[in-house]
């Protein structure tokens, strides 16, 4: 069935039904037009409405989604696909109280999407849609068991098994950012201590460079100084071959190697897709590391195989998320 954004006649692109994805983010919302095969027809991005008030958010989100429309001359929308931080509940359609959107709490997006834009709305957390596009679209594309890990602030993770999305019980599943690789270890923003990502996660790799950097060292000259330092002035420093950023790029790995061992214990992958700052520091400084640890650490038969590889997506994972998302699991190749 086709919804109608616009009044009583339709437009299909191509003869196929027009599906919206959005992806919500902390600072800003992508928005993607495609056919119902996936392809992407148009995309646009917007700074993340933060008024304080969430409905009134949505309304601004929806105002953008409905001039993307109009603007391709798209007047119906078959599916809208959301992708968006948790924690939420699928169940209800709710936002439970993102970190990064102030006063978002328990907030019923999707019946607010769904009375703005006409038609229904399927919800998924940005690292389960992250996993879907990687594994439609991306580094996953052919695999049946694929484990997704996205490293920004946090660290994220999807779970690709036997062909398709495993959530677990109560939707839980694929929280790789809080496997435990250092025992007690340093406190976690979640609470708890020793996780994985605080790190390897974004945030707390910073705070540690800024924490153990010399303030004249080439990292922080990069940076503008050591309090201004990121994650990817250590990895164009490590590139130099600068020894304290290729002593602290080797922490990275032997963290993130450890989390790795234990997925591939329990979970015999056949392919595992690293976003974001894996990604950006490439084979040298990261990719090849992390292989020839496995490769040390973990039986033969466990990894015989397996592929560790970059994601694909790069700047476009936001728009193919929330567009996967929209396409829903059934489609599978």
């Amino acid at each position: 069935m086709v919804f109608s954004l616009l009044g009583p006649s339709t437009h299909e692109l191509g003869g196929s039904h027009v599906l919206l994805g959005i992806d919500l983010g902390g600072t800003k919302v992508a928005y993607a037009l495609a056919r119902s095969d996936g392809e992407i027809l148009a995309r646009s991005r917007t700074a993340t409405p933060q008024s304080g008030d969430p409905e009134a958010d949505v309304e601004a989100i929806v105002a953008t989604a409905r001039k993307l429309c109009e603007d391709n001359g798209v007047r119906a929308l078959e599916r809208v696909g959301l992708s968006a931080p948790g924690p939420l509940d699928r169940s209800t359609g709710r936002i439970l109280g993102p970190p990064n959107l102030s006063g978002w709490t328990d907030v019923p997006i999707v019946a607010w999407l769904e009375s703005g834009l006409g038609c229904p709305v399927r919800l998924e957390n940005d690292a389960n849609a992250g996993a879907l596009a990687e594994w439609r679209a991306g580094a996953g594309r052919g695999s049946k068991e694929m484990i997704y890990l996205t490293m920004s602030t946090g660290v994220g993770g999807g779970l690709i098994l036997d062909g398709k999305l495993y959530r677990g019980h109560g939707g839980g599943a694929g929280e790789v950012g809080h496997v435990p690789v250092e025992w007690p270890g340093v406190l976690c923003a979640c609470g708890l201590r020793g996780c994985l990502e605080a790190y390897v996660g974004g945030g707390a790799w910073s705070a540690h460079l800024r924490a153990s950097g010399a303030p004249d060292g080439r990292t922080a000259r990069l940076a503008g100084g050591i309090q201004r330092v990121l994650p990817e002035h250590l990895l164009e420093a490590a590139r130099e071959d600068d020894p304290w950023a290729v002593q602290e790029m080797t922490r990275f790995n032997a963290y993130l190697a450890r989390g790795l061992v234990q997925l591939a214990f329990l979970l015999a992958p056949e392919r595992i897709v690293l976003g974001t700052i894996a990604a950006a520091a490439g084979d040298r400084l990261c990719l090849d590391p992390l292989r020839e640890e496995l490769a040390r650490s973990v039986w033969p038969q466990q990894v015989r195989g397996l592929s560790i590889v970059a994601s694909e997506l790069g700047l476009d994972l936001a728009h193919q998320s929330s567009i996967a998302v929209a396409l829903g699991e059934s489609d599978r190749r």
